[in-house]
């Protein structure tokens, strides 16, 4: 069976509008682009691991700016295994050699664990979540420890890169260094 978007089943036509604004606002971004020809390396050398929440604007938080560094977002800024590969693949290939992993606060995924954001969706929309593996926990400190642990001791990023977990306050602005 032909799996092309348009002969998906569940597939919407991107005629109907839905990403127009997006679009709009791309074209005026292009306008004024001036980052053509970028190597794609981190030029700080870093490499961060945040929560998939609005409220972060990595680089700008630590002073950074385009190109400067890599980022991995994840529900609750947690090492999931898509995020240890970015970590390997930055590392070894796009000089990467500190690594920051940074939950926060007022952060969903620190609200329960598992079960109950999973309770949270099929209480939504129906729909039966259970899957899939969130990470979430309400014991930040201990999550943040075991990921960046995971980092230190891995064979392919521990001599490679220094490791440090932070925790970022979504009303200060503030990082604190939580290993």
């Amino acid at each position: 069976m032909d799996r092309t978007p348009e002969h998906r089943p569940d597939h919407q036509e991107s005629t109907d509008g839905t990403f127009d604004d997006l679009l709009a606002n791309n074209k005026k971004f292009a306008e004024r682009f001036d980052q053509h020809g970028f190597d794609g390396v981190a030029h700080a050398g870093v490499l961060m691991i945040t929560c998939m929440d609005s409220r972060i604007v990595p680089l700008e938080m630590v002073g950074l700016t385009f190109g400067d560094a890599k980022i991995i977002r994840t529900p609750g800024g947690r090492v999931t295994t898509s995020a240890l590969a970015g970590c390997i693949a930055g590392v070894h290939l796009l000089q990467v050699n500190r690594i920051m992993v940074i939950p926060h606060s007022r952060c969903a995924m620190a609200a329960a664990d598992d079960d109950v954001i999973i309770e949270k969706i099929r209480n939504a929309s129906g729909a039966d979540a259970s899957w899939v593996r969130f990470g979430a926990s309400a014991d930040q400190r201990r999550t943040l420890h075991r990921d960046v642990e995971k980092l230190r001791n891995h064979p392919l990023i521990g001599d490679r890169a220094v490791v440090g977990g932070f925790y970022y306050d979504v009303d200060t602005g503030l990082l604190e260094r939580w290993d």
